[in-house]
């Protein structure tokens, strides 16, 4: 049976080079209004882990949450998702070092009502801001990663860099590691300290989930 992990494999099939016969099918089938464009997995696991504490069905929303494969894709899965391609309403999160890159990949691609919330570094470094550094710490001394950190600690490299920025490099250490993070930093942060950018960005497929077009920025 087809559900939104079928169409999320066609369409990163499709921007991978294949035949987009098989999202379009089932977009029309599911049905799909919107895709939420993320660069990684680790996004994803992020904004799934939030909807999903909110008690949010996005799937029953008809919203799709893509990872992208980083931001130099985005101009790809706008022209195949966005207004040239299948029309859905485009969103997500970008970097702020990133945010003209995106802004041309949308224009070009005719996705001009496309709205995407920006994180100052990336969307780690907004859930280690928000959690705290005690915070942070005692979640890795939970999850077991304690004696790595401590380890990583030590290389010389991490010597000057602030408790944000290691904890934010340790994060991508280990394969699988950012991914498993991403929706444990959701999962502990109370529910008032949710990033800005991730916060804005549930509240808006909310707020135009039943509309025909999403705001106009």
């Amino acid at each position: 049976m087809a559900d939104m992990g079928t169409f999320r494999q066609a369409v990163l099939a499709w921007a991978a080079g294949g035949s987009g016969t098989s999202a379009g099918e089932l977009a029309a089938r599911l049905p799909v209004r919107t895709a939420v464009l993320l660069e990684g997995p680790s996004d994803v696991a992020a904004v799934e882990a939030l909807a999903a504490r909110r008690g949010r069905d996005l799937e029953a929303e008809g919203v799709c949450v893509l990872p992208m494969g980083g931001a130099m894709n985005a101009g790809r899965f706008a022209r195949l998702l966005g207004p040239p391609g299948l029309g859905l309403r485009l969103t997500g999160l970008c970097d702020e070092g990133e945010r003209r890159y995106y802004a041309r990949a949308l224009q070009r691609a005719g996705a001009t009502r496309a709205e995407f919330y920006v994180c100052a570094a990336d969307l780690e470094d907004e859930l280690i801001r928000a959690l705290g550094v005690p915070g942070v710490a005692d979640l890795i001394r939970a999850e077991g990663d304690l004696r790595a950190l401590q380890t990583f600690l030590r290389q010389p490299a991490q010597q000057d860099r602030t408790p944000q920025q290691q904890f934010r490099r340790f994060l991508g250490t280990k394969k699988g590691r950012k991914i498993h993070y991403g929706r444990a930093l959701v999962e502990a942060l109370p529910p008032d300290r949710t990033p800005p950018p991730l916060d804005a960005l549930l509240t808006a497929l909310w707020e135009f989930r039943g509309a025909s077009r999403p705001p106009v920025l």
